[in-house]
């Protein structure tokens, strides 16, 4: 059986879990009762008999159509046969308090008569382990070990080799609707009553939500895009915790047939402060401050132990290790469940922190004292560290450098934490903070820069671009008409862009541990453009903003990465960084200020630095 595209595939969730559902009618992953718990439908990364739920007509799809309902993470698929249509709509409930996972399933006649087919292969701890099944007055129950599930139709069930069937026909006005609930199978299974007053009721959810946005000033042509990220975003939070996970898949590919696959369905470190500005920006405070008290918590503890990721409740440990009875998404494998990046020294989580924090005081979110007393922590630590060699933003498995972006990052921290003293008045070895500041400044601008280029590269000594330089002007480490500024830009266009898009460093290039190649980094497209805003280039801008907003799915969802030779998405789908990305892109492209995460006080310059014609 041919796989779906990554793109193939729309999303529903309820801030506790999430499920993809494709655009045949099969949902084909689902982890319960939390985004980071194993699989139960596990086919996206293996087969049907690894576990799937799928709805779909009996005779051949004429045309498909999918959209959600307006404003809403609500999903609707048009199924159109040569004896009628109808639609199939998916969704989560969002029980407030409530931590149940139900995911309901409504078939509606538009037209005609349609033979429909349901199959449900239930396969839990990531598509391995078969559930003890019983048929009940209500539909079945499903039980294997702590978990359990229960599927509430009218239909007549059928089971044949460890699946069930059923098969019904839907007229015209018809409805059929299903539910599946969770519980763990020590407690009293639950019951949704009503599926139409719950669709209603989670349609009205959605579009308040949407409300307490603030769009007035965006375009008609990216407010749409806007809202389906930010409802993307909203999505990926656990909502017990704040958290907001990377994406909520595993082991899908940066490249068809490639290792590159890794989990995702974790809290980065590194995504915080870009999260907080694009949740500020679009008027979402309290999950901005839902996000920073998930922070606070989570890094809390010994300023050495501090990690770039963290499990969606603050956990610490999440090791690594390999499924072998899942093949892989288009047989690329390791299938992965957790993340040994997690132990990863990278120097740059420093000042992504404590410039998340910065932004939020600046927002006026609710002042905490311990937040400034656990910065004066993480600096007094950082002054001695700064100097050690990490594994970098992309977390190579290759040896650790002095990577230039890390650095830059760390100046960022002792940057916003002067800034911090002297705007708030709040108290700091302020002067030891400068003197740092300004010696990792003069060592960025010495040792991170190549002449040869006229560009900052990778790592000291090296001669490697890296595309996360591109958001030097955006800290505030140069001034954006700086020539080593603009040119790294130039560099960035000349050696990383492939098909209109940014590739996050030449794998060709950069001994990063693992081989092989990917696709392009979106995030580091959206970077792009946000330089070009900076650097008065706005028709750039627009043109690269308009060419990665047609690279959405037709729901509006971007993966990690695309493929520019493939013309497909790769990598874990959806991307958060990704939707961060677009929607902070917007927000720049909006502002005549450009992008809000430019700071306010200027630091003493570089030495002088003289750039040859032919370097230009």
């Amino acid at each position: 059986m041919m796989a779906l595209r990554i793109e193939d595939y729309g999303l529903i969730g309820n801030m506790l879990s999430a499920a993809l559902v494709g655009k045949n009618g099969s949902i084909d992953w689902l982890c319960l009762p939390r985004f980071d718990s194993p699989a139960c439908f596990a086919a996206l990364l293996g087969t049907p008999d690894n576990g799937r739920w799928k709805i779909a007509p009996v005779d051949k799809v004429v045309r498909t159509r999918r959209r959600y309902l307006p404003d809403t993470a609500i999903l609707e698929t048009l199924f159109e046969t040569a004896t009628g249509v109808v639609t199939l709509v998916d969704f989560m409930p969002i029980n407030e308090g409530d931590r149940h996972v139900d995911l309901i399933r409504i078939v509606t006649g538009v037209s005609g008569t349609v033979e429909m087919d349901m199959e449900l292969v239930l396969r839990f701890e990531n598509g391995q382990a078969v559930p003890w099944v019983r048929r009940k007055d209500y539909g079945l129950s499903a039980i294997a070990g702590p978990n359990a599930v229960e599927l509430h139709t009218a239909l007549e069930l059928k089971g044949r080799n460890m699946k069930t069937f059923a098969r019904f026909s839907v007229a015209a006005g018809d409805s059929v609707p299903m539910t599946m609930s969770y519980h763990p199978s020590n407690e009293q299974p639950h019951f949704v009553r009503d599926r139409s007053e719950e669709l209603d009721r989670a349609t009205t959810w959605w579009r308040e939500w949407v409300k307490h946005g603030s769009f007035e000033d965006m375009p008609d042509a990216w407010r749409a895009p806007v809202v389906r990220s930010l409802i993307t975003l909203k999505m990926l939070i656990y909502a017990p915790t704040g958290g907001i996970v990377a994406a909520p898949t595993t082991s899908l590919p940066e490249k068809i047939g490639g290792p590159r696959n890794w989990d995702y369905r974790y809290c980065w470190l590194r995504d915080s402060a870009l999260t907080l500005y694009a949740l500020l920006n679009s008027g979402y405070r309290q999950e901005a401050d839902d996000w920073r008290q998930w922070l606070l918590r989570a890094v809390a503890g010994a300023p050495d132990q501090l990690q770039i990721m963290y499990g969606i409740a603050g956990e610490r440990w999440l090791p690594e290790f390999e499924v072998p009875w899942l093949k892989g998404y288009e047989r690329s494998v390791p299938v992965r469940i957790g993340n040994d990046a997690a132990g990863q020294m990278q120097i740059d989580v420093y000042g992504e922190l404590i410039d998340t924090l910065n932004a939020a005081r600046q927002a006026e979110l609710q002042p905490q004292e311990e937040a400034w007393r656990l910065q004066k922590v993480l600096l007094a630590h950082l002054v001695a560290a700064w100097q050690t060699p990490d594994r970098g933003i992309w977390e190579v498995r290759g040896p650790a450098r002095a990577f230039t972006h890390s650095r830059m990052m760390a100046w960022v921290a002792f940057d916003r934490a002067v800034i911090c003293t002297d705007r708030y008045g709040l108290e700091g070895p302020v002067a030891k903070w400068r003197e740092v500041r300004q010696q990792i400044h003069d060592e960025i601008c010495t040792k991170g820069f190549d002449e040869k280029k006229n560009s900052f590269v990778q790592y000291y000594g090296g001669n490697t671009l890296d595309a996360s330089l591109l958001l030097m002007p955006q800290v505030g480490f140069l001034p954006a008409d700086d020539p080593r500024v603009v040119g790294t830009i130039a560099a960035v266009e000349r050696e990383l862009m492939h098909g209109g898009l940014v590739m996050r460093y030449s794998t060709n290039d950069t001994d990063d541990g693992v081989g092989g190649g990917e696709g392009a980094f979106l995030a580091c497209s959206f970077w792009l453009a946000d330089a070009y805003v900076l650097t008065g280039r706005r028709q750039d801008a627009y043109q690269l903003f308009g060419h990665l907003l047609s690279l959405r799915n037709e729901l509006g969802l971007l993966a990690e990465e695309f493929d520019t030779i493939g013309r497909r998405l790769l990598g874990n789908f959806p991307q958060a960084f990704s939707h961060i990305g677009l929607i902070n892109t917007a927000h720049n492209l909006v502002s005549a200020g450009g992008p809000a995460r430019q700071r306010a006080e200027k630091t003493a310059p570089c030495k002088p630095h003289k750039v040859s014609s032919d370097a230009l």
